[in-house]
């Protein structure tokens, strides 16, 4: 599969029917929403894991020098915290563009604090894309971070930023908060440049 899937994306339709949907967000979404929405609330995902495990060419990285930016690994009884976004499917256009480095739209079943649940959709990229990285360890990833940005800003920055946000949820996720304690001792060790 190519890294770029805004042409994969459009052809999967499912929701494209429905007048408002939920968006689940696990990622930059959390902290920075660039797009209309309806509501937004907690809520979670049962069976997926969020892993720093895919490439970013496109945002926090080059192609040259690709950062890690989080995506979603199958993982039995495991749960991902996040954000529920109700949207309309004409933000479709952005979100795919936006996620267009590997993620695909996927169908899943979105827990609310309530104890309800909705079916909706998520944005994973999942091992068979091209940007995929997968598992290294965590001193591996925050070098690979602290040496890394691109466009949208560094790599170290958006850790930064989702972890901040996962704490903001009350959100455990000891992935991206051993990988922010890795980054930020890194970060201490880096001689600061003279302006």
């Amino acid at each position: 599969m190519t890294a770029n899937t805004i042409e994969q994306n459009k052809l999967r339709t499912f929701f494209e029917d429905h007048s408002e949907l939920w968006l689940f967000a696990y990622g930059s979404i959390l902290y920075k929403i660039d797009f209309d929405y309806l509501e937004k609330r907690p809520a979670h995902i049962i069976g997926w894991e969020r892993k720093l495990w895919q490439g970013s060419h496109d945002h926090r990285g080059t192609p040259g020098s690709p950062g890690r930016v989080v995506t979603l690994i199958e993982s039995p009884e495991q749960r991902c915290d996040g954000l529920a976004i109700l949207i309309t499917p004409d933000v479709f256009e952005h979100l795919d563009i936006r996620e267009k480095n590997g993620y695909l739209r996927t169908s899943v079943e979105i827990m609310f604090e309530d104890k309800a649940s909705r079916e909706g959709l998520v944005y994973i990229a999942d091992p068979d894309n091209t940007a995929f990285l997968g598992h290294a360890t965590d001193e591996d990833i925050a070098l690979q971070i602290v040496s890394s940005s691109g466009p949208s800003g560094s790599n170290t920055e958006y850790v930064l930023s989702l972890a901040e946000a996962l704490r903001g949820l009350g959100a455990h996720d000891e992935h991206v908060y051993s990988i922010e304690r890795s980054i930020l001792r890194y970060s201490k060790s880096i001689p600061k440049k003279n302006s």
